[in-house]
This record gives C-alpha cells, structure tokens and sequence, in this order.
C-alpha cells in the first residue's frame, strides 16, 4: 500500500490535493485549473496561479448556403460558434456555490 491515506469523508478528497494542481469545474460554462491553498466545509476554495476558461456560444451569426446544383437556392441557417476566453490571476477565490466539481490534475 502506498503511504498515501486513502479519503474517508468527501471533504477528505479536497483536503489530500492542498497544495497540488487541481481542476475547478463551475457553474455558468466556467473552470479553473491552478494551485489549491485552501478550502472549507461550503466548498469556498482559494486557488493559486489560476487559469480561469470561460466558454460562451456565440449564436448571432447567420450562415447563407447556395446550391451547388443550379446556384438559385439559398438558405439561411444560424449557425453556433463555441468562444472561449482564458484569464489568469495570482490569488483567487471561488465562493462555493458556484462549485461543481474539483478533480486532481495530473501533469
């Protein structure tokens, strides 16, 4: 058996990654990756060197297709395009209830 103690409660999980890379999945398209300093029974956490990635959909845009066969159809579909925006700070807080999942990052 390995000298790492195996987690007991739910919480045990988060307290055994003090101090190691972890992933922060959030509520509204949003995650985080970085250092974990600290955290409490409500899931608020305190990353450090983070990386926040926020996903959005942008659905404005309208794509116009002609047929190809006689070149006098066209149709106008909305068409969806996935952005993505990545910030990073020193020192953050994450309040808890905005907390959906945090993971172990291996590297």
């Amino acid at each position: 058996m390995s000298g790492i103690a195996a987690p007991n409660e739910p919480l045990d999980m988060i307290r055994l990654s003090l101090d190691e890379k972890v992933y922060v999945k959030l509520r509204g398209a949003r995650e985080m990756v970085g250092k974990l300093h600290g955290y409490d029974s409500h899931c608020n956490v305190v990353l450090g060197d983070a990386v926040e990635t926020i996903y959005e959909v942008d659905d404005t845009t309208l794509e116009t297709k002609v047929s190809t066969l006689c070149g006098c159809s066209k149709k106008q579909t909305r068409t969806n395009k996935l952005q993505t925006t990545t910030k990073k700070s020193d020192m953050l807080f994450i309040r808890g209830d905005s907390v959906i999942l945090i993971s172990t990052v291996s590297e």
